[in-house]
């Protein structure tokens, strides 16, 4: 659905252009020439943000923001007006309006107040949602999991959500990294101020610093107005660097700066604003083999791994994979549902497949599920990767001599083999063997301790 603006503007031409211009930049405008049809339509209809005039007749443009934050305080509201004084403003601001500005005004202004103001509205509905999440019966502040590697976690977030150190979390693409520091914000005294995520690897290089830190109006091409940057969003909360490795090293060398001094300034600005922010990384790559081919700062490695959190990938917790099939089940469930949400040999192939995607790939797994079959997760409609776990292992037919058989030796034999032949394809590295089984280091550790074919070396 497009972002709904509500105009409100007693001149015809003025709610018109405005109305075209927010059109322009793939909002819906909804018009109304005054203050009592404004609250009639907040009567029927839900709106993004609202756009409103002061000085109009009956009601005035003071009035319907009061009138509009008892309604919907969640909704922002810019105020318009040609007749601005000191007092107008200070009523607005003291009101809750986003922001105040005078006729006439440039269009690239409003397109940038318009789109800040909405930009801060989801993060605090985003704050919201994730407050409403936190210690739910399954998991932690949105976390899934009750194994006991996920119980650990829980702990180390608990543990650290307490202080103000900076902390690193590393572990693979889609073990939930962007979640655990949520958790953590959502567990810390900031939890009332914003927490922003940014992934340092999608903005491009020439404008991360901007993005970071804002900008001043004329500081390069394109910059139409004075821009808040994420440091500014995040004041008082949380800021989220994700795969923080991927950081030029000029921007690294900054970021360091703000960490230490506590103070930056936008682009192309002389003014040193203070901050404070809590800054929270993440990163899939080893940080310490990119201190030591000079890509990653070893001071600012240092700096923001006063704390670290590993996250553990799905194979190593397999027990959390039924928990984790029935939360993403009622995600992606568009209708009412109380019968079983998987087979049990859908369930047995899931948990032993490896999962290179993590949790990631499972709530993909799911979702396609769910496309393919609405009321059941079932085998036939699990990826070709999952259910070739089942044809690798039933590849030959399976007879019984007429005399019997001594199972139990098949299957040591079996396992056996397979244990080796992981061996071999990853040169004897048994972390990586464990991770071509799809299972977790110590148990790979203990069937070939079972075998004697241990050599006590990693």
């Amino acid at each position: 659905m497009k972002t709904r603006i509500l105009v409100v503007d007693d001149e015809r031409s003025m709610r018109e252009m405005l109305s075209i211009l927010l059109e322009r930049e793939g909002y819906e405008a909804v018009e109304a020439k005054n203050a009592e049809e404004a609250l009639q339509f907040f009567e029927t209809s839900l709106f993004d943000l609202v756009i409103s005039d002061i000085q109009m007749p009956g009601l005035n443009g003071i009035e319907l923001l009061a009138r509009i934050k008892k309604l919907a305080p969640e909704v922002p509201v810019l105020m318009i007006t040609a007749f601005a004084t000191a007092e107008q403003a200070v009523d607005a601001i003291k009101l809750g309006a986003f922001h105040y500005f005078t006729k006439p005004f440039n269009n690239d202004e409003i397109r940038a107040l318009v789109r800040n103001a909405l930009e801060k509205r989801d993060l605090k509905q985003e704050n919201t949602l994730l407050k409403k999440k936190a210690h739910s019966r399954d998991g932690f502040c949105g976390i899934i999991g009750t194994s006991a590697r996920m119980r650990e976690l829980f702990g180390m977030i608990q543990k650290v959500a307490g202080s103000l150190s900076s902390v690193l979390i590393l572990g693979e693409s889609g073990t939930g990294k962007e979640l655990a520091a949520r958790s953590i914000h959502v567990s810390s005294a900031r939890k009332s101020k914003p927490f922003v995520a940014v992934n340092c690897g999608a903005i491009p290089e020439t404008l991360i610093e901007s993005e970071l830190f804002g900008h001043k109006k004329g500081a390069f091409t394109g910059a139409v107005a004075d821009r808040p940057g994420l440091f500014e969003q995040a004041e008082g909360g949380t800021l989220f660097l994700d795969e923080i490795g991927e950081l030029p090293l000029l921007l690294q060398t900054k970021l360091l700066r703000v960490l230490q001094e506590r103070e930056f300034r936008r682009v192309g600005d002389s003014i040193v604003r203070k901050t404070d922010v809590r800054v929270l990384a993440a990163s899939n790559r080893d940080l310490r083999e990119q201190v030591a081919s000079g890509c990653f700062r070893e001071d600012l490695y240092y700096r923001i791994n006063v704390v670290q959190i590993v996250m553990p990938p799905l194979r190593d917790r397999i027990e959390d994979i039924p928990l984790l099939v029935e939360h993403f089940f009622y995600k992606f469930c568009d209708q009412e549902h109380t019968g079983e949400t998987i087979t049990p040999a859908a369930l047995k192939l899931l948990m032993n497949y490896a999962f290179p995607g993590n949790i990631r790939e499972l709530e993909n797994i799911v979702e396609r599920s769910l496309i393919l079959d609405r009321q059941i997760i079932s085998e036939h409609s699990l990826p070709e990767q999952v259910r070739a776990m089942r044809s690798d292992c039933l590849s030959s037919e399976v007879t019984i001599p007429d005399g019997g058989m001594a199972l139990e030796p098949l299957l040591e034999d079996l396992e056996k083999r397979y244990l080796l032949k992981a061996l071999d394809k990853t040169a004897g590295v048994k972390k990586k063997a464990a991770e071509l089984l799809g299972m977790s280091f110590r148990s790979f550790r203990y069937r070939l301790a079972k075998f004697g074919l241990d050599s006590g070396d990693e």
